[in-house]
This record gives structure tokens, C-alpha cells and sequence, in this order.
């Protein structure tokens, strides 16, 4: 729970502020310190929670992050900005004016969706959460375009809606749930209570298996910076049947679709590696991305590329191939000491090791650094030595 009425008052936002202070200056003495400022231990307790949910929110909110108020959950679930306003502009586009947002949480799609002009029914069964997204959305500017109402988003009216969103609640007892008939709520019933609805979007977990993706949506898979935050099905007009992969690198956003059925050819290693973003992998566009850089795998089932042209993409890291061994613990070993190679990285995939454990059997020391992928090349364990090529 959050108090959101005490919090949000002069004192509260001062109490909050005072906390986050603290937290920063001296962390195992915050709670103490903070309790000389309120003669309420409960609400220097919420104060203290705020503080660290907005240093938290930093990387998913920006600079909003420190006005808002956040529940655990709320902050867990979230999208983060730059995924909701990609979002909120493309419902635009396809001309969208009303939008519901089911299981609204703290409301930071909301508030996206109202930034680029679209009125906002937002709803969340939790009567707390509500009471955070319409404080949210107050504070951003928003609060007479957005309204929140405490309800089950199967049973709200959506007649004046033309644009759906909607992110139920995919953990239970803290696991992650990859089956959508396990979403909180189940989401065959978003997608039934929303069927006349024109434009539908769905978060769903980035790790739902293909088989549950309906034939006429579009699944998407967004990276941020080299992590993958999230994935959706887009219904509609708004909507390519097609799987997207969208790689966001700081303000750059590139995308690569297809239809997440082929598999790339395998064939011999090259000069260079591409190791696909996690966005085209979980896509299963590594053969569209094998085509856009006349590339082939080594493996049938290992989303490593090898090319014999230098290509720069957001959509996979490059790496130069340097020197290519059968993988053998103590001829790595003995090639990496000849060369003076005292600090590794080691990256795997398809190769049963541990990299902290080769790291510590290498027994390695010297001044120089190198990189090292262990993989399969056509069934074989190989040790691929590399330098990174930055983008």
C-alpha cells in the first residue's frame, strides 16, 4: 500500500526528498536519520520505500522518476519511457483517439499515451495502484485527459474506445509466467472483452513460446541498450502479421522483420561474428539478420553469424575473428600464456562450460586482454579467439 495522500502533500514530497538524501549519503543510517524529521515512524517508513523505488525508476522513468509514486510491483512491471512513447505514437499514427489501458498499474503508459494527445480510460483492480496512476497522471499535467477507475478490466465498458492497451500481470508467487492463460487476467479475455475494439496492443512475456501467438498479430520484441524489456502482440490495422524485432540503442531505433519461421544457412566460419541482439533472437529473425549481412551459421541451433565482410549493425555485435582452436582446455590455456594474456573475457553459446570456472582453470597471467567465445561449429566445441569491433 501507499499512502498517497499523505505523501503527495508539502511535507511528504520534503520527507521523501529528505530520504533519498539520506539513502545516497549514508545508506545503513538512513532509516534512523530520517525518523528525526517526522514524529510518524509509519510514514518515514513509506518515505524511505519511495526513495529507493524513484532511484530505481531512474532507468525506466528518467527525470519523472523522482516525482512519481511507485508501488514494487508497479516499478517491476512498468515499461520503460521510450518503450511507452514508441508505443503511444505508433496507436497515434494509426489514428487512434481513445484509448483504454487495462491493468494500468502506476500509470506510466497513461500518461505516454496522453502526451501525444489520446485520451486515456486506465484501469486497475487494485483500488491503491488506481489511486497511484491518477496521482501520477496529476502530476505529470494529465489528470483531466486520463481517467482511472478500481475495476476488473473484463468487465469495463470499452464502447467509446477506437485503441486498446493492455499489461496483465505476468508473475505469480514471484515466477515468471509464459503461458498468456496464466496472465492475471487470463489474455484470451482481454483480447475477447476487446474484440470490437479497432487497434489492440498486448504485453506479453518476452519468453512466450511462438505457438501461443495468434495468427493475425504481429509480435514485437523491443531491446533497450543490448537488454530485451519487452515483447507484444499487436492486433488490427495497426498491426503487420509479421514478427518485429526493435533495438533501441540510446536515441537510435532499429527494427528487422519477418516472418520467424526460416532458418539461416549453416556454413564454414569467417573473418568476422555477429552476435544477433537478444530482440532478433527471440524473434527468430536470425535468418532475416544472416540475409541483410550475407552471413551463415556455424550451428543449426546457435544464433552466432559469420560473415566475410565487416558490417556495422545495431541489430548484432561484431567481432573480428582473430584465431579459431578446437576447444581444449589446456591448448587454450597454453596459447593465451604465449601471448601473455592475463585478463579474459569469455563468452559461450551451445557449449557446456562455465566461463568463471575455464577462467579459473586457465590459470592465466600477463599484461594483455583477450576475448574468447566458446561455441559448436558443425557439432565440434570451438574456441573462437576475437576482438570486439564497436558499432
Amino acid at each position: 500500500m501507499v499512502d498517497v495522500e499523505r505523501l503527495n502533500t508539502a511535507s511528504g514530497r520534503e520527507l521523501v526528498a529528505r530520504a533519498q538524501k539520506l539513502l545516497r549519503d549514508d545508506p545503513s543510517r538512513a532509516a534512523v536519520r530520517l525518523r528525526h524529521h517526522t514524529t510518524d515512524p509509519a510514514l518515514a517508513s513509506e518515505a524511505l520505500v519511495q526513495a529507493e523505488l524513484r532511484d530505481a525508476a531512474a532507468t525506466k522513468f528518467g527525470e519523472n522518476a523522482q516525482r512519481f509514486f511507485f508501488t514494487r510491483d508497479g516499478l517491476e512491471q512498468a515499461s520503460r519511457a521510450v518503450v511507452a512513447e514508441r508505443r503511444a505514437l505508433r496507436l497515434m499514427h494509426a489514428g487512434a483517439t481513445h484509448v483504454a489501458d487495462l491493468c494500468c498499474g502506476i500509470g506510466g503508459d497513461a500518461i505516454a499515451l496522453a502526451q501525444h494527445g489520446m485520451r486515456v480510460l486506465a484501469v486497475d483492480h487494485s483500488a491503491n495502484i488506481a489511486n497511484v496512476a491518477q496521482t501520477n497522471a496529476h502530476i505529470a499535467g494529465f489528470g483531466d485527459t486520463v481517467t482511472v477507475r478500481c475495476a476488473d478490466a473484463r468487465e469495463v465498458d470499452l464502447s467509446e474506445a477506437d485503441a486498446m492497451f493492455a499489461d496483465p500481470a505476468r508473475r505469480k508467487n514471484g515466477k515468471r509466467m509464459f503461458n498468456p492463460a496464466a496472465y492475471s487476467p487470463p489474455l484470451d479475455d482481454i483480447w475477447r472483452v476487446s474484440a470490437h475494439v479497432t487497434n489492440r496492443v498486448a504485453k506479453v512475456a518476452p519468453g512466450i513460446d511462438h505457438g501461443f501467438i495468434p495468427d493475425d498479430a504481429e509480435a514485437e520484441w523491443v531491446s533497450v541498450d543490448g537488454s530485451v524489456v519487452e515483447a507484444a502482440l499487436w492486433r488490427g490495422p495497426v498491426a503487420s502479421p509479421c514478427r518485429r524485432a526493435s533495438v533501441i540503442t540510446g536515441n537510435q531505433v532499429t527494427e528487422l522483420t519477418g516472418s520467424g519461421r526460416r532458418f539461416a544457412e549453416r556454413g564454414e566460419i569467417g573473418e568476422y561474428l555477429y552476435e544477433p541482439d537478444g530482440a532478433v533472437i527471440r524473434a527468430h529473425l536470425v535468418a532475416e539478420l544472416a540475409d541483410m549481412l550475407t552471413a551463415r551459421v556455424g550451428h543449426e541451433n546457435i544464433a552466432y553469424l559469420y560473415g566475410d565482410t565487416e558490417i556495422h549493425t545495431y541489430l548484432a555485435r561484431t567481432y573480428r575473428i582473430l584465431d579459431t582452436l578446437p576447444f581444449n582446455v589446456k591448448r587454450l590455456r597454453q596459447y593465451l600464456q604465449e601471448r601473455g594474456v592475463g585478463r579474459v573475457t569469455i563468452k559461450k553459446r551451445g557449449a557446456d562450460i562455465v566461463p568463471d570456472r575455464l577462467r579459473k582453470d586457465l590459470k592465466l597471467s600477463g599484461d594483455n586482454e583477450a576475448l574468447v567465445v566458446v561455441t559448436r561449429v558443425a557439432g565440434a566445441h570451438t574456441a573462437l579467439i576475437c576482438e570486439y569491433l564497436p558499432s
